[in-house]
């Protein structure tokens, strides 16, 4: 079957019309190509900051769609790099394009048979309505490459709160699409991630533009992003944990910090040892406030290698849950707990030749 794309050289890589019928149009600036690929994905920072809502957090409300991807080989280099930008005038989100059968997608890791994951960096989570079908599309295209894996990272989530009518429908989907883990992982942009998107999908940021200071406000939605998305489909995502920087001290430590910030926001069944639900008195929740890391996101994860079924993880490792022990005890494992007598011994080389004779004396009275 003919391919549904066109793709023309440009200077620096390629741009798509994920469809061949598209046409410019008025209604949006970005058609016919909505699909543009190597050093001609990069879009500039203003266009970055009001999409995905770095580095002060989500604007709202989300009219544009904007999806950065990676194909990378098996030993984890890369094979290409793109972006794909939705349809205002047609209202098709970038995830159905890039997905579509016989598609650009499709074509792409046909054509190089060595692309064993897929990576994408989206302005919004997936969804599976009507006019899209984003997930059902994944799920199409998984199931036609079986030895492909799906990163998909979100800044912010799609039509999952509980006053959109689509919710119950797309948090469904969302959770039906992380069951397919190992094949599928589902998580939040944060921390580093960042950094790293600046850096190889942005236009004009060089030097320590690329490194500036993730801000409060982004930091918290990535938490909230972590913990919804948790919520929804019972998996635990790759997140950073990050710790508020003291406005009234900007020389507070990460350790002092750590001790008095509360990292069990994002997850409460866990514990952290630390008051659960105030903050110290010296630090603020100013949106604008640099954060200092604690947890660096796990991003250059090498490719997941899928089984017959991918449904489920090849090997299943059960975890005994061990007996605490304090800071303390922890000191001297070698102490033996109070109330049990130990006797030690010691054996040496001179003791065991002796038992051994001993042994064939008492076979000798036998016979």
């Amino acid at each position: 079957m003919e391919p549904l794309y066109e793709e023309y050289l440009a200077s620096h890589g390629t741009i798509v019309k994920p469809y061949y019928w598209l046409s410019f149009s008025l209604d949006c600036s970005n058609c016919p190509y909505h699909i543009w690929t190597g050093e001609e994905a990069r879009v500039p920072y203003t266009e970055f900051y009001q999409i995905f809502g770095f580095p002060y957090g989500p604007t709202y409300p989300p009219t544009k769609h904007l999806t950065f991807y990676e194909l990378k080989t098996s030993s984890g280099s890369l094979g290409q790099k793109g972006h794909a930008s939705s349809c205002t005038r047609n209202d098709t989100h970038p995830e159905s394009m890039l997905f579509e059968v016989n598609g650009y997608l499709d074509s792409a890791v046909h054509n190089n048979d060595r692309i064993r994951h897929v990576i994408l960096y989206s302005s919004n989570s997936p969804c599976n309505e009507a006019n899209h079908c984003c997930i059902s599309k994944m799920y199409n295209f998984l199931a036609k490459h079986p030895d492909i894996t799906l990163s998909i990272y979100f800044s912010q989530l799609y039509h999952t709160e509980a006053e959109s009518p689509a919710s119950a429908w797309n948090r469904e989907a969302l959770r039906s699409l992380a069951s397919l883990w190992p094949q599928v992982t589902l998580s939040p942009i944060s921390g580093g991630m960042w950094h790293s998107l600046l850096s190889n999908f942005v236009s004009g940021v060089q030097g320590a533009t690329v490194f500036q200071p993730i801000l409060t406000g982004r930091a918290l939605a990535d938490r909230h992003n972590a913990h919804e998305i948790n919520a929804i489909t019972g998996v635990k995502p790759y997140f950073t944990d990050v710790l508020l920087q003291a406005k009234e001290n900007p020389n507070i430590t990460a350790q002092a910090a750590l001790e008095g910030y509360p990292l069990n926001n994002v997850f409460p069944r866990q514990s952290f040892q630390v008051p659960s639900g105030q903050l110290p008195p010296n630090l603020t929740l100013d949106p604008r406030v640099p954060v200092v890391f604690v947890l660096v996101p796990y991003r250059d994860l090498p490719p997941i290698h899928v089984g017959p079924s991918p449904h489920k993880p090849r090997n299943s490792i059960r975890h005994l849950n061990m007996p605490q022990i304090s800071f303390q005890e922890t000191g001297d494992l070698r102490k033996s707990p109070i109330g049990m007598p130990v006797k030690r011994a010691e054996i040496t080389g001179q003791f065991a030749s002796s038992k051994e004779a001993d042994e064939k004396r008492k076979k000798k009275g036998k016979n």
